[in-house]
């Protein structure tokens, strides 16, 4: 593994870098230590959601949903070594696009979404910002705080964090919304359910 650091972007819970492994460029997520938790607790929680994001991207490119290849994994530094997948978040693919063009990506978003749900996993941060549009199909990326065997609660949270998502990022396309969770509809048996649940969990939110 080539050390060197280039570092693209950096938040509150990780750095993505840009480095080589076996001769092919790739992406680094490292998390990065929170000097206010305990040394042995952060390495552990860093540890752990290092493996869990590892784990969900294997099992929902398996599925048939869009996720990087990860290629290594380093638990005692919290990295994931990844496959760079090429193309615009999808929030800036939206902001960007026509109407039929806006329709034609949230049917996609909805498939994957629906799929994804499908097999009993959940994204966890499902944003136009944890997406990316790549040769026609929307890719999942950072699947960190994602469930498997997930209850209809939990993807009921995905839903409704998709339509905040929405409302904040790209209010002018609330159009968009509206075709994603009819395609998630049409996709999912329990499609109408999830998203009575993501209705009943923004309501909750309003009288709290």
């Amino acid at each position: 593994m080539n050390a060197s650091v280039n570092v693209l972007r950096r938040g509150a819970e990780a750095e993505i870098r840009r480095d080589t492994f076996l001769g092919r460029s790739v992406l680094v997520k490292s998390r990065v230590p929170k000097p206010y938790r305990h040394p042995s607790l952060d390495i552990s929680l860093r540890s752990h959601r290092t493996r869990t994001e590892a784990r969900l991207l294997q099992e929902a490119r398996e599925c048939g949903v869009p996720t990087p290849i990860v290629y290594d994994i380093d638990l005692a530094k919290a990295e994931l070594w990844m496959q760079e997948v090429p193309g615009p978040r999808a929030k800036d693919a939206l902001e960007a696009a026509g109407p039929e063009e806006v329709r034609t990506i949230c049917q996609e978003i909805g498939r994957m979404v629906a799929r994804l749900h499908s097999h009993g996993m959940t994204h966890g941060d499902l944003t136009t910002s944890n997406m990316i549009l790549h040769e026609g199909r929307v890719w999942f990326i950072d699947l960190s705080l994602g469930a498997k065997a997930a209850s209809l609660e939990e993807m009921g949270v995905d839903m409704h964090l998709l339509r905040e998502a929405f409302q904040s990022a790209h209010s002018d396309r609330m159009y968009g919304y509206d075709v994603l969770a009819e395609t998630y509809a049409r996709e999912l048996p329990i499609g109408a359910a999830v998203l009575a649940k993501a209705k009943e969990i923004e309501e909750r939110g309003r009288y709290t």
